[in-house]
């Protein structure tokens, strides 16, 4: 599902017109960017949190020489899928890929 499709799809649901729903979640989406881009946590009860996750200084590879090179820190966003988001999708059978 693309945005397009979510927005009609929430339009659907909410009897609001397509431009309607596309603003408020346009204004949702910009709300919790930037929540988290200034280290603040946003917790959705039932569908998860975003928050932004430090992730430290590591080595790594150049895959296309094999050079070891140093990956510097940085600071990630991060999403954790809240209990009944994970109940309603943990009996999907997703095929494995090839």
């Amino acid at each position: 599902m693309n945005k397009g499709e979510l927005v009609d799809a929430i339009a659907k649901k909410a009897s609001v017109n397509k431009k309607t729903a596309d603003e408020v979640l346009t204004a949702t989406l910009e709300a919790i960017v930037e929540a988290v881009s200034t280290g603040s946590k946003v917790t959705l009860v039932g569908f998860g949190s975003f928050e932004p996750r430090r992730r430290e200084a590591r080595e790594g590879r150049n895959p296309k020489t094999t050079e070891k090179m140093t990956i510097p820190a940085t600071t990630v966003p991060a999403f954790s899928a809240g209990k009944s988001f994970k109940e309603k999708v943990a009996p999907l059978e997703i095929p494995a890929k090839a």
